[in-house]
């Protein structure tokens, strides 16, 4: 249909020499397209606006071809909701004091836990075996901690291949090998030595297993108080020729002596001078080396490689064991528990003590020897004044007297055990 009007042949091949004049063409009426609803929600991030009309108008809003939906060209980027957590866009910054704090306090509870349970652990190994209850007429008690430091030749729990590669022998029971009183006191700690060949008076006492008394017997040497009567005897025998009480007792047989330094992984030593024996098996230069367990038992042990046999031979007993406890007693040690388990289950194995001593009172004994290597007090001989009968050691009694006066009223030591 043409909508044109009839212009009576111009422009159609007309006659009509002269064209009219112009005419505006009648306006023509579009019909209304009604608006298709949208088919997916436009707040969908993947929305298109091909989806949403039908009608794709080809422009690229900048969307790589081949995007996440795997499509064409003019997809509409993702559109994100600011975010509101922490760190983010628009959010709060993260309180990083608050998670310290939490973390400070999960890293303590969790350390005093793994101690509890350590100090639980080890508090019910520990051999509470000697009743100092037992031990009759006793001194009065001083202002300081003594301890009574045994060391045994106990052959307990070994086999046959280890007593011949420590060279203990096979002899059955125990007899004491080293004994010395340590002192813990405020003005100073203190390590006294008592050599077992010490002539001394053994007293009247009440057998520990059998209840019988028993007469004194004057005249004899200092290890047969433990041969007789074993711990409570030796303690009654050394509070009698002191005066001093004994609060603690302390004793460790060959085996635990080297398991704890071979637990230790060692313990260095500076040996002075050095010695050999055949019997104890001891082979050492001089200068600073590491000994292991076997080592440190025959350093220990050695007596007839010395002039003055057991004087020095104590003498190297003190310095090995405070040079043992100022290593053990380490954070390295104590806060490692690939070290700390291993030590401790070494030494409380065959480590005996009295029915009094917790692990609490252990471990000041051990933080007091270490003090001593570490300068913090003085370590010596009981004062001797020469020769006893049976080759023994006769004491230096106004010296001795003097000495336990000092510790008994937590003074400076200042007795000097030469003769």
């Amino acid at each position: 249909m043409n909508d044109w009007p009839d212009d009576g042949g111009y422009g159609r091949g007309s006659s009509n020499p002269h064209p009219e004049g112009p005419r505006r063409m009648s306006h023509v009426q579009r019909p209304q397209v009604p608006q298709q609803p949208p088919r997916y929600d436009q707040a969908d991030p993947n929305f298109t606006q091909a989806q949403g009309t039908g009608y794709d108008s080809g422009y690229s809003s900048g969307q790589v071809y081949g995007g996440p939906q795997g499509g064409g060209r003019g997809t509409v980027p993702p559109q994100y909701a600011p975010s509101t957590g922490a760190g983010g866009p628009g959010g709060p910054a993260p309180d990083w004091r608050k998670r310290v704090k939490v973390g400070s306090i999960v890293l303590v509870v969790g350390v005093l836990a793994w101690g509890i349970g350590t100090y639980a652990w080890a508090g019910s190994q520990m051999r509470n075996e000697v009743d100092l209850s037992k031990v009759i007429e006793r001194p009065a008690e001083g202002d300081c901690t003594t301890y009574l430091i045994v060391g045994s030749d106990s052959r307990e729990g070994m086999s046959a291949e280890e007593k011949k590669r420590l060279r203990t022998g096979s002899a059955e029971g125990k007899r004491t090998d080293s004994m010395m009183i340590l002192a813990a006191c405020s003005s100073g700690n203190t390590m006294v030595s008592l050599p077992r060949d010490s002539w001394v008076t053994i007293p009247n006492f009440v057998g520990s297993e059998s209840g019988k008394s028993f007469p004194a017997r004057g005249g004899s040497k200092l290890n047969a108080a433990y041969s007789m009567d074993g711990p409570e005897l030796l303690v009654r025998t050394v509070e009698f020729n002191t005066g001093l009480r004994i609060d603690h007792y302390a004793e460790i047989g060959f085996a635990g002596f080297a398991n704890i330094v071979d637990a230790l992984g060692g313990v260095e030593l500076n040996i002075d001078k050095g010695f050999k024996d055949k019997k104890s098996g001891a082979d050492f230069q001089a200068g600073t080396q590491t000994l292991n367990g076997e080592q440190a038992l025959a350093f220990v042990r050695t007596r007839y490689a010395f002039a003055d046999s057991d004087l020095s031979r104590t003498k190297n007993q003190q310095k090995f064991l405070a040079a043992l406890a100022n290593q053990a007693a380490t954070p390295g040690t104590i806060l490692n528990p690939f070290a700390l388990y291993p030590t401790l289950g070494a030494g409380l194995d065959t480590l005996i003590v009295d029915k009094d001593m917790s692990l609490y009172d252990l471990g000041k004994m051990f933080f007091a020897m270490k003090g001593i290597s570490g300068g913090d007090g003085k370590s010596m001989n009981i004062p001797i004044s020469g020769k006893a009968p049976q080759n023994s050691l006769k004491w230096d009694m106004p010296k001795v007297k003097q000495l336990v006066s000092q510790i008994q009223n937590d003074e400076k030591v200042t007795v000097d055990s030469n003769p």
